[in-house]
């Protein structure tokens, strides 16, 4: 149980550490960690329950994404602002790093299984940032079409 709330604290640190090393606005700086934070942590659950790294990645991909459209519309800011930032600690550099390594040591057995959990997470990031994506861009348009039939 500590591990994971050290894992928590990582990400947030992290996303404020980033953050600041890109001059994000001190009003921006806690709520782009608490996306991070937040998408770490619906990350840890999803795993524990789905045992699936595609799975959990596509969901806490989802829960960032979702944090970061909605902030933005309230903060009246990007949503890059936020979702940066939140997906750091989805970023499969260990895996990428261990994939690397074990390739040039030769042992293709754990490159392959490294390689593929990395792709996994990649494409559960990709997917889950692309669904909401779709989402607001669809409810955009729905909007403005009504918008058009009203005049």
């Amino acid at each position: 149980m500590s591990k994971m709330w050290v894992q928590l604290f990582m990400s947030f640190t992290l996303a404020i550490g980033f953050s600041l090393s890109f001059r994000l606005k001190p009003r921006h700086l806690l709520p782009a960690a608490i996306g991070a934070f937040w998408g770490w942590a619906v990350y840890l659950l999803s795993l524990s329950r789905l045992d699936s790294i595609f799975i959990a990645s596509l969901v806490a991909a989802v829960a960032i994404a979702l944090y970061a459209e909605l902030l933005a519309r309230k903060e009246r800011a990007p949503a890059t602002l936020f979702l940066i930032p939140g997906l750091l600690p989805l970023v499969p550099g260990g895996n990428l790093y261990y994939t690397m390594s074990y390739t040039v040591q030769g042992d293709a057995e754990l490159a392959r299984h490294y390689s593929s959990l990395t792709v996994q997470f990649a494409l559960g990031i990709a997917a889950g940032m692309s669904l909401v994506w779709a989402y607001f861009a669809m409810r955009r348009n729905v909007l403005r079409l009504r918008e058009r039939k009203h005049r």
